[in-house]
């Protein structure tokens, strides 16, 4: 199976996936095994594919120069993007096939973000499409490239990605998820916070209603007087500290 990324680049599906347990910062969702910045330098210089350059922040997929295959990827939350949508609708799953990717030719390649994150109750799958208009026909496959991670394809094209029980990585910087199953409450904060980013909740404490402000304070304040499952809760901190900045001192 082929797959066809930004710009007409193609890689070929292959039989092994990625053994690396995905990193959810909230920002992004990383497969690398790089554990501090200048490890990620040095990956970098050794690896090709999509890149982060300035300003520009496309997804990122590299590969090894010597076998074509896919070694780390790194994809973007829709809502760290100034143009972002929520979404109630959500896609059809395929069932996941399991496999890794190979490139079909060494070069570079970009791969735009996702605009809009689909959510169903409990949040538990993330589902992240390249457009709204995705959804107006059936994907083709979901091709599982890491532990609950997948790319989804849509006429062959790649036009998202989703990630499953997405609790369960939280994490920190280059930090390693807890093995741990993730508590009761850590679930419960995980989805508040999300609503608290997304419309149409953020909006309203952009216009600062009352109520949306004080779900973000109290949010905020049981995330910080967690005692258990305090990588995930500090985790869930950063997730909404810039609207705890901004919106939460009123």
């Amino acid at each position: 199976m082929r797959l066809t990324f930004d710009g007409g680049w193609t890689a070929t599906v292959m039989d092994d996936p990625l053994s690396i347990t995905p990193r959810f910062t909230g920002d992004s969702v990383d497969l690398a095994r790089h554990a501090n910045m200048k490890e990620r330098e040095q990956f970098f210089a050794s690896t090709f594919g999509s890149q982060h350059w300035l300003w520009d922040t496309p997804d990122i997929l590299r590969f090894s120069t010597d076998s074509r295959e896919l070694v780390g990827a790194e994809f973007q939350m829709p809502y760290v993007s100034a143009v972002s949508e929520s979404s109630t609708r959500a896609p059809v799953l395929p069932p996941v096939r399991p496999g890794g990717l190979r490139a079909d030719e060494v070069r570079g390649l970009r791969h735009e973000t996702c605009t809009v994150l689909c959510r169903i109750p409990g949040d538990g799958v993330l589902t992240c499409l390249r457009d709204l208009d995705v959804l107006d026909e059936p994907l083709d496959a979901r091709i599982g490239i890491a532990p609950d991670m997948a790319l989804l394809t849509q006429n062959g094209a790649v036009v998202g990605w989703s990630l499953t029980d997405p609790v369960q990585y939280l994490t920190t910087g280059f930090a390693a998820p807890d093995p741990a199953a993730p508590s009761p409450a850590t679930r419960r904060l995980f989805t508040e916070c999300l609503d608290l980013i997304t419309d149409p909740v953020v909006d309203d404490l952009v216009d600062g209603v009352p109520a949306a402000l004080a779900r973000l304070r109290a949010a905020d304040e049981a995330l910080r007087a967690q005692r258990e499952d305090r990588q995930r809760a500090d985790a869930l901190r950063e997730l909404i500290s810039t609207m705890v900045r901004d919106y939460g001192g009123g």
